[in-house]
């Protein structure tokens, strides 16, 4: 992999970021990108199958070792965050904070045996939250990574820098989320993740240039707003769980596809038909990603593009994580689908990205429409909501001065 160069002209603004924060200057600078999840929506917390990439906007960080007990962490536009490694438990008041982020990245990095001292961070953000690109694994996997450069010796690899990541969200922060964000952020550049082995997933690197193909990575923000969804987002798993607890399993993948339909009439009574539904929309999903990948390394790209589309139709359909329920005047993801719909016209391929509900679409624009799309998008959802991308080498790595 090669190195990630920070540029002279950012290193002085983040050397200005920090001076005004902290006084003086830092010792090292850190980077962590955000993801797209090219295939795969909302399998991994089913120990599923999915298909994401790095991409080429990151959050990255200031740092120096300040010789207490005491993680400062001052992200631009934020209140700073402090937190005091002597305490490295669950803090209730810090559920949903930035906080709790950082206190559970140091209490796991702190179980396996290092030892975790104060620094002090001026963090600046190219992937904004709600962007649907994953800011806070970026953060999650830039704290794992500056930790583990300054007091462990980079003795933890990118994917266990990620479980840790997951760590921190599900038990600290307190949010049931899969790993495929974290994942996808520390490792870097394109790749397939299997989640079936909880403790050891299989990641294969993907080698593939969408550009070469003539299509631009784009992603679009559908400018809705997160409050008030967190229930949305939980149901998912929740309603998924519920399906697996009538076979006594924990997720869908320890259930065998042929059962799952044997057993549909009596799911359908005991858990309702949107869980029913949501766990279709898995079965075709997770059987997807494979022959996305097939695709991809046979060069077949029309067949990639049909099966972005089915990904897509299914989350529509099946998953049901475009529109919140009993939502009428605001269909913003709803939306976003129409407009790539119009402006693609039958070529490329556009879907659901992410969470959902309130976030963003993935689509892949043919060279020579991207300015006529981006326009388009722009003009209805506001300038700036479509985002032309490319996929970055580097996952979570200390950067090198240049």
């Amino acid at each position: 992999m090669s190195a990630l160069i920070l540029s002279s002209e950012d290193k002085q603004i983040l050397d200005a970021g920090f001076a005004a924060a902290f006084g003086g200057k830092p010792e090292r600078y850190f980077s962590a990108p955000g993801r797209t999840e090219i295939g795969g929506n909302h399998t991994d917390h089913q120990r599923g199958r999915v298909l994401a990439a790095a991409v080429n906007l990151d959050t990255r960080a200031a740092v120096r070792v300040n010789g207490t007990d005491t993680i400062r962490i001052l992200s631009k536009g934020y209140p700073i965050s402090q937190v005091d490694v002597t305490e490295l438990t669950p803090v209730e008041a810090e559920i949903n904070s930035t906080p709790a982020l950082i206190r559970g990245v140091a209490a796991r990095f702190a179980q396996l045996g290092c030892e975790v001292k104060g620094f002090d961070a001026y963090c600046e953000s190219t992937v904004l939250p709600g962007s649907g690109l994953s800011s806070s694994a970026a953060y999650e996997v830039l704290i794992g990574t500056i930790i583990n450069g300054l007091f462990f010796d980079g003795k933890v690899s990118q994917p266990e820098i990620a479980m840790i990541g997951q760590y921190a969200e599900n038990v600290f922060f307190g949010k049931p989320c899969g790993l495929m964000d974290q994942m996808a952020s520390a490792v870097g550049n394109l790749v397939t993740i299997d989640f079936l082995d909880k403790d050891h997933p299989v990641i294969e690197p993907v080698d593939f240039d969408f550009a070469s193909c003539g299509h631009a990575l784009c992603i679009i923000d559908s400018q809705a707003s997160h409050a008030d969804l967190t229930d949305e987002y939980a149901a998912i798993p929740g309603e998924l769980k519920a399906v697996c607890a009538q076979f006594g399993k924990e997720v869908l993948t320890q259930i065998d596809e042929k059962d799952f339909y044997a057993r549909m009439p009596a799911l359908r009574k005991a858990c309702g038909d949107r869980a029913v539904l949501r766990a279709v929309h898995f079965y075709q999903e997770n059987a997807r990603v494979p022959k996305q990948v097939a695709a991809l390394k046979a060069g077949d790209f029309d067949a990639f593009l049909s099966l972005v589309k089915q990904s897509g139709y299914s989350s529509y359909m099946y998953l049901q994580n475009v529109i919140p329920a009993g939502y009428k005047a605001h269909q913003d993801v709803a939306v976003s689908l129409a407009l790539c719909e119009h402006y693609l016209n039958g070529r490329g391929a556009y879907r659901v990205h992410g969470g959902g509900f309130a976030g963003t679409v993935q689509a892949f624009v043919p060279f020579d429409l991207l300015e006529e799309f981006k326009a388009g998008i722009d003009a209805v959802l506001g300038q700036g909501a479509c985002h032309v991308l490319s996929i970055r080498p580097q996952g979570g790595v200390e950067m090198q001065a240049e």
